[in-house]
């Protein structure tokens, strides 16, 4: 038997595969002329969200806090300011119930707005006359009597036992801001979570939750006595321009 390749000796080992597998593919057809094969397009990566400098960590707080998993909180509930063209003074705090927004009032028209987490049904509440009343960094969670009836599980953090320590599980987080109407404390906090996902829900046994680092930029703005208006439906648009 001849040693000779039955193939030119220019015909080498990779130009023979092409043909073979060209002539394969035409095998696959009905017709004799090649197959167009379109080349695989590659399917887009998600974006990934990047974080913004507000939504940072805060190593130098108390209880560092980390920074916010933006993924997990839809960008339109991130703090932003925004046209705000109402007739409430300056300094008033606004919180749009059905919206899940929380509005510090600005000048010129303008307010900062964040993303809030509201209370569920049956615990909302509304109108005006109420203000914030004093702030306090890292607080104490003091379930109030009430709370503990329908939760016997936090009993052992009860008012007479002495509330729960300040910390990042803490539900007040970072910051609170005690709700009172005249000189009664309404048992109403607009206070810090490190839950960032319910940012946006109605989740609460009545209080207005937000980014920890969105309740820190509101109490480094907020002056105590500033009034507090609440909005629960939008026909209590009203509220606003009386």
């Amino acid at each position: 038997m001849s040693s000779r390749s039955p193939y030119p000796v220019a015909l080498g080992r990779r130009a023979f595969l092409a043909g073979a597998g060209a002539l394969a593919l035409a095998g696959c057809t009905s017709t004799r002329q090649s197959a167009q094969v379109a080349p695989p397009v590659a399917s887009p990566s998600p974006q990934r969200l990047q974080t913004p400098p507000m939504y940072y960590a805060m190593p130098n707080e108390r209880f560092p806090i980390p920074a916010v998993d933006v993924s997990r909180v839809d960008p339109k509930w991130w703090r932003t300011e925004v046209d705000y063209p109402i007739s409430e003074k300056v300094g008033t705090v606004v919180i749009d119930t059905p919206n899940r927004y929380l509005y510090h009032v600005r000048p010129g028209g303008r307010a900062v707005r964040y993303g809030v987490g509201v209370g569920r049904d049956g615990f909302s509440w509304a109108g005006r006359g109420r203000h914030i009343a004093y702030k306090r960094e890292w607080p104490r969670w003091n379930p109030p009597d009430e709370m503990v009836a329908r939760q016997p599980e936090l009993e052992p953090i009860s008012i007479a036992n002495g509330g729960m320590a300040p910390g990042l599980n803490n539900p007040l987080g970072s910051r609170a801001l005690y709700i009172h109407e005249g000189n009664r404390d309404t048992i109403y906090r607009i206070h810090g979570s490190p839950e960032v996902w319910t940012m946006g829900r109605a989740v609460s046994s009545g209080c207005i939750r937000m980014i920890n680092q969105d309740v820190i930029h509101l109490a480094d703005n907020v002056r105590d006595g500033s009034p507090l208006v609440v909005i629960a439906d939008p026909a209590m648009k009203h509220l606003l321009t009386s």
